[in-house]
């Protein structure tokens, strides 16, 4: 039986070694790599059969690695938890690290991203809609510039 309850009841998620959860795993980011690099994922809350209004995930980019600069109609929360990153968002680049929040409005171009050389990943905990419109990549913006 496993550690973590299935469906909508109350559960508590044990942190194993380093940014693990027991009973989550690992995922891809997205299904192709075309528009992102070094980027995975956890659903910590909404994919085990909990019915809340949000879900819980949490990301994690590698040194050099950024997400798909894109845009939707979802707002959403990111709080960093590990490491130095930047975010692009309206109003600019803003360099981030462990504490800081990050509010993405709808309908914002955004993007994460973890500088070359950084000493370890850059993670992030994301608080999104259950119920949410499907991002579309936005052009324009040169992803390397964020890893640099």
């Amino acid at each position: 039986m496993s550690d973590v309850p299935q469906g909508n009841v109350s559960k508590v998620l044990r942190k194993g070694d380093g940014f693990t959860w027991a009973g989550v795993p690992l995922e891809p980011y997205k299904p192709t790599t075309e528009t992102y690099r070094g980027v995975t994922r956890r659903e910590l809350i909404g994919k085990r059969g909990e019915s809340p209004r949000f879900h819980l995930r949490y990301f994690e980019v590698a040194p050099g690695g950024f997400t798909t600069y894109e845009r939707h109609e979802h707002e959403h929360v990111v709080y960093v938890v590990r490491g130095r990153g930047v975010a692009l968002i309206s109003d600019g680049r803003h360099d981030v690290g462990p504490g800081d929040v990050v509010y993405v409005a709808p309908g914002d171009p955004h993007q994460f991203g973890a500088p070359a050389g950084s000493s370890e990943p850059f993670g992030f905990l994301c608080v999104v809609n259950a119920e949410r419109d499907r991002p579309v990549p936005v052009e324009g913006y040169g992803v390397c510039d964020i890893c640099v």
